[in-house]
């Protein structure tokens, strides 16, 4: 650093007026209109060291990007400084060790597309554009959770930025109790410049199962879809979605299979004994065209809001909350949110509870409503109907991912992200690594003195 206002970078130094900058602080939610004082585009570890202590000379807070998937939009600091990692974006990937070094800038896609031409992959999200290190710190699912765990179950090593701009290492062997944090605690303890993730032999092949229902006539049908669930080989991952068509609400329930799709069609004479849907689809794509169906091409246009639960359980009047979506019938306005499910348990569930700050092990599918709209008219409206859709189901719910929690949901959404215990284990580790709660701009944990 030669100045507090000029810092040697290797990257860029960006402030309102700049090109780039806008580009810069925009995120997965049109909603999120903050403009930091400045954007440091971190294309080393020494430029996010070099940020770190420059946002404490100035005493400005701390907003780190990664893939600006966080709809909360937490990476925006208003007139603070943000922390760009999107430069940092390399992947190596070792195929004879099965591991992957991967970037805190990088994105899912990346990862995947240096992963697959050995025919190696590892849990990582359902969209290409998403951050792999927001994703990983929180948890991260994917299609191949229930077969090889979570995203951090798959990291080896973590190496972090400190609040004091130190570089440490964190692994099952150094600083054990920060790996163990890291795993499912978020960005609170720092920031994460590179994970090191196992790697698994996957083979490129998939299929994708979806069977369409009239919303009236679907509560049979996902009742035996959840019954055929809690069967299914690890390999598939079930869903069930709930949305509004013009000629009605559709229910639409399957899975995602990733392996040889010959494996894949052994499930599909039980799901069409569900009943008579009036649309299948059963397609297969390869694992990186899996991985990227669900993109969306300007996203960041769209102004966002979702409510999210974990449910270990779901018995007939969730099934009937689902179907409803908050209302009190099933075709009642045009701004309901659109609801879904996706299965956890297998591999996600063989880890110990203690073993990671990630919690609710036991859970049976993750629930999320969520709206996207264009027109700020429309903001109150569209997430009073998210919000009464999951409180609808909020009287099964275990628990919520810290990565789906909604950003007015503040103390009480991270209590029910992580239980009393392992709240009290992540406050003294915070407490260590952090004492003055520099990394706040999160789903935050404050130290014990705060």
């Amino acid at each position: 650093m030669t100045t507090a206002t000029s810092p040697r970078l290797d990257g860029r130094l960006l402030t309102p007026g700049d090109p780039g900058y806008d580009a810069a602080r925009t995120v997965w939610n049109a909603m999120i209109d903050r403009r930091p004082r400045m954007i440091v585009r971190a294309a080393s570890v020494t430029d996010v060291v070099t940020a770190v202590r420059l946002a404490r000379e100035l005493d400005l807070e701390i907003g780190v990007r990664c893939g600006g998937h966080n709809v909360a939009g937490l990476a925006v600091p208003a007139n603070g400084l943000m922390i760009d990692l999107t430069p940092l974006n390399g992947v190596r990937v070792d195929p004879i060790r099965r591991r992957a070094r991967v970037q805190g800038g990088a994105l899912l896609g990346a990862l995947d597309r240096a992963s697959q031409p050995y025919g190696l992959a590892t849990t990582a999200g359902n969209v290409s554009h998403t951050g792999v290190g927001g994703l990983t710190l929180g948890g991260g699912m994917g299609w191949l959770a229930r077969r090889h765990g979570l995203a951090c179950d798959n990291v080896v090593s973590y190496t972090m930025v400190t609040a004091d701009g130190d570089v440490v290492t964190a692994s099952r062997t150094d600083n054990p109790d920060l790996f163990w944090g890291l795993r499912g605690g978020g960005g609170n303890f720092g920031i994460v410049t590179d994970f090191e993730f196992q790697l698994h032999h996957t083979g490129t092949l998939t299929l994708v199962a979806e069977f369409d229902f009239r919303a009236e006539d679907a509560v049979p049908v996902l009742e035996g879809w959840r019954d055929l669930n809690a069967v299914a080989p690890r390999q598939a991952t079930f869903t069930a979605d709930v949305h509004s068509t013009a000629s009605g609400p559709i229910a639409t329930v399957g899975f995602v299979w990733v392996g040889d799709p010959a494996q894949g069609h052994r499930l599909l004479p039980a799901m069409r004994a569900l009943g008579r849907p009036v649309a299948e689809r059963v397609t297969t794509p390869s694992y990186l065209e899996l991985q990227q169906r669900d993109d969306t091409t300007g996203g960041h246009a769209y102004r966002r809001y979702s409510s999210a639960h974990y449910l270990r359980h779901f018995p007939t009047a969730a099934i009937e909350a689902f179907l409803l979506r908050g209302a009190t019938d099933l075709c009642a306005g045009t701004q309901l949110p659109g609801v879904g499910l996706q299965a956890h348990g297998g591999a996600i569930a063989d880890v110990a509870d203690a073993d990671a700050a990630f919690s609710h092990r036991g859970t049976m599918f993750e629930f999320g409503a969520g709206s996207r709209w264009t027109d700020p008219i429309e903001d109150d409206n569209r997430m009073a109907a998210a919000r009464t859709a999951g409180a609808e189901l909020a009287p099964y719910a275990n628990g919520v991912y810290v990565n789906s929690l909604a950003a007015d949901e503040g103390q009480r959404g991270v209590r029910r992200a992580y239980p009393a215990a392992k709240l009290a284990r992540l406050t003294a580790l915070k407490t260590i690594w952090d004492p003055q709660n520099v990394f706040h701009l999160n789903h935050n944990i404050p130290p014990s003195h705060a």
